[in-house]
């Protein structure tokens, strides 16, 4: 009999010990799971990390490339062949004395090609407006910008602000269509602060360059559609007159621009009368 009881003992005993390894074993499985999924999860969270920072610095790289100079006031420091810093200063000086001095309905700014406009067509159709020309040539949005914080606002209260600024952003800063945008988009806030309750109409920037397939023309119409978006039609006004300045197969004429950037008296002339009746509705 005690033999009997010493096996029931014994195999109790090595059946408790098979229990109690097997509990083990379930212990030591669960616990190095629960730790292999922590090590998994701190590589996910790690990984996941990197691909964050990654997306991070990238977004922030294509913001910095985005910036653009032409949104920063700039005073011309550049001698061209063409233009002297003198001659900018010069013309600078005297469109401040017409701010502080005289009477304007019609306030053109902009560039060359405001600058450039044909006398006899501005005398016979803008003079009878009390229109005003601020063009200067070789400006980009950065110049314009400067110029309307430095004088050339003054006392002037216009009725209507004409707009054409971008080209020379392209052809003298080689900004993209969205920097170039940026430009414009600040030049208008500028003159909405100026003169909040003067319209602007925002001329579309015209197509340059003699092919209609140039890379030139595909940046003019991104940012043309850009810009768009800035007519409320209420304030600002945007106008695309570039068109009518175009031969059938889309490319320009020397005739109408004899260096393919700045029109001749007849596509002065096509602007004008494209231009025109906006101006005179805009002022009613």
């Amino acid at each position: 009999m005690r033999r009997k009881r010493d096996f029931q003992k014994t195999h109790s005993l090595r059946y408790l010990c098979l229990i109690a390894q097997m509990a083990m074993m379930v212990i030591f499985n669960f616990t190095a799971g629960i730790f292999a999924m922590y090590l998994y999860s701190r590589s996910i969270i790690r990984a996941a990390s990197v691909i964050a920072l990654s997306a991070l610095c990238h977004m922030s790289y294509a913001q910095t490339a985005q910036v653009s100079a032409g949104t920063t006031p700039t005073k011309r420091t550049t001698e061209y062949s063409w233009m002297s810093v003198a001659t900018w200063d010069r013309m600078h000086a005297e469109d401040v004395l017409v701010a502080e001095h005289d009477q304007v309905d019609v306030l053109f700014v902009g560039d060359s090609i405001t600058a450039g406009w044909d006398w006899q067509i501005w005398e016979k159709n803008f003079k009878p407006l009390n229109a005003a020309n601020f063009g200067i040539g070789g400006d980009g949005t950065a110049n314009l910008l400067w110029r309307l914080q430095h004088g050339t606002i003054g006392k002037l209260q216009p009725k209507l602000i004409v707009l054409l600024i971008g080209v020379n952003n392209f052809g003298l800063y080689n900004e993209t269509p969205e920097q170039a945008a940026a430009g414009i988009t600040a030049v208008v806030k500028q003159l909405q602060l100026a003169w909040p309750h003067s319209k602007i109409l925002l001329n579309a920037v015209l197509p340059f360059e003699e092919k209609a397939d140039s890379p030139k023309r595909t940046m003019v119409t991104k940012l043309n559609s850009i810009i768009a978006k800035l007519g409320d039609d209420k304030h600002i006004f945007f106008k695309n007159y570039g068109a009518a300045l175009l031969q059938k197969d889309g490319s320009i004429s020397p005739e109408i621009m004899a260096d393919f950037l700045h029109p001749t008296p007849k596509g002065y002339q096509i602007w004008a009368d494209a231009m025109l009746p906006d101006i005179k509705q805009l002022l009613q």
